[in-house]
């Protein structure tokens, strides 16, 4: 029931940024909730059983509705805003919360905070990141203190299996551990900017990042390396969600390729086959508009270039090419501009759109682009994005955990340019809210959003 909620808060001095349900366990009479606020607290609320309730790294204002109890402890563990808070995959009790210090903590929903500021001792570190356990004779929380790269740590992901967690930061990279091991399994850079939102791909191959670029980019867990970028957002990404409903029924495969002397020869550019749809994702921004995105196998297994085929776009696929750099490209309000695009190529006529936008309820194409000239420039200095989701400054000069330059790794496998992997386009961007878009998810029967504006709209799936 949509029209009555069934718990309400209203807290005073503090606001609540993220939260998060136990899916493991919830059931008719337990559904365990997390919810993380601006000044650092963390609180564990059961919704049925209206008397649990409890706070981790407590201090201010009092959070709870109920008589006030004794003064609580100080804000020992991190003073700083609670970015994100997740369950950990099949868990009961342990929780990970993230904050704008880059710290991530591992939590115990049934242990204590602890009266005094935690000790800790270093457990493992690496590159751009440092490990640490809890020093105490009786158990308490954090478990364990994570800190990683540099600026605010503002999401992270488990993929589908749960071993590895994918974190993004203000210092542009996606970093991706073996979370029991605690070692780094792969990284990588954005090409401008912050990263402020990150997910796993249904089978746990890919990873699709967004941030202060006005990118979507898509990052391979196996082979360690971008295989594609999307460009249509005009200002920071928000929040990005893959579709488990829709695309390859099985785990892709690469097109094998044929034996003997025929693997010398060049494919022929005008036989193609229609791409298929593998992955298909979404991303919502703070232009206020909800892009789809599909990621086909042309896309992720392109076939060997030409020989002659060594030009200034060209990329990827010698059957599809890769198009030069959208018109949209220009009109980005973060996005550097690149030089020499006036050969870009377009892609040819005859390849079919792998959906049928016109099914897709309102989310249509049409919105999307008026006649020539009728678009507003997008200014740089006027955009949403200039406003951080962190509400953090950028940082500046080296940080303690090692900064990577961007100037130094452009160009490279941690932050390729952009002519260098396949640029999609969206194949829906409409603007669809008033306000910052912030959530995005993929339901079954529909696709739900939320923006700044409090709203929280459904919309019809493709074909619905």
């Amino acid at each position: 029931d949509l029209h009555k909620p069934i718990d309400k808060r209203i807290y005073k001095g503090t606001q609540p940024t993220c939260h998060d349900f136990n899916q493991f366990t919830a059931a008719a009479d337990t559904i365990a909730l997390l919810v993380g606020f601006s000044a650092g607290q963390v609180q564990y609320l059961d919704l049925v059983k209206k008397d649990t309730s409890k706070l981790f790294n407590e201090e201010g204002p009092n959070l709870d509705t109920s008589p006030p109890p004794p003064p609580p402890p100080p804000r020992l563990i991190d003073k700083t805003k609670v970015t994100f808070v997740k369950w950990l995959p099949e868990t009961e009790r342990l929780f990970l919360a993230s904050h704008a210090s880059g710290h991530l903590y591992l939590y115990d929903a049934e242990q204590p905070c602890g009266a005094a500021a935690p000790q800790y001792n270093l457990l493992t570190q690496g590159e751009g990141f440092s490990v640490f356990a809890c020093k105490s004779k009786t158990p308490r929380n954090p478990l364990l203190k994570w800190a990683v790269g540099e600026g605010a740590l503002n999401e992270f992901a488990f993929s589908p299996d749960g071993r590895s967690l994918a974190c993004v930061s203000q210092d542009g990279c996606l970093r991706v551990f073996h979370f029991d091991s605690m070692l780094l399994q792969g990284m990588m850079k954005s090409y401008f900017g912050g990263l402020l939102c990150v997910c796993w791909s249904p089978d746990g191959r890919y990873v699709v990042t967004g941030g202060e670029d006005d990118l979507v980019t898509v990052w391979s867990f196996a082979e360690g390396r971008v295989v594609a970028r999307g460009h249509g957002h005009k200002s920071w990404v928000n929040a990005v969600a893959f579709d488990p409903f829709t695309g390859a029924a099985q785990a892709p495969q690469p097109p094998e390729l044929s034996g003997g002397e025929e693997e010398d020869e060049p494919p022929d550019p005008l036989v193609r086959r229609s791409p298929a749809v593998t992955y298909r994702f979404g991303s919502a921004g703070q232009d206020t508009q909800f892009c789809l995105w599909d990621l086909t196998e042309d896309v992720l297994y392109p076939r060997p270039p030409l020989s002659r085929a060594r030009t200034l776009t060209g990329s990827g696929d010698a059957g599809v090419p890769v198009p030069g750099l959208p018109r949209s490209l220009s009109r980005s309000n973060s996005l550097p501009q690149p030089a020499g695009t006036g050969s870009a190529r377009s892609p040819p006529p005859d390849v079919p759109p792998a959906l049928s936008v016109g099914r897709f309820a309102t989310l249509t194409l049409q919105e999307r682009k008026g006649p020539p000239g009728t678009e507003k420039e997008h200014k740089r200095y006027h955009s949403l994005g200039n406003i951080s989701r962190s509400g953090e400054k950028p940082p500046g000069g080296a940080g303690s955990r090692g900064r990577l330059d961007t100037a130094k790794v452009l160009g490279t496998a941690l932050c390729p340019r952009i002519h260098e992997v396949p640029l999609l386009e969206p194949l829906v961007c409409k603007k669809i809210a008033h306000e910052r878009l912030t959530v995005l998810l993929f339901l079954e029967d529909c696709i739900v959003t939320a923006c700044q504006e409090g709203l929280i709209c459904t919309w019809a799936r493709p074909g619905k």
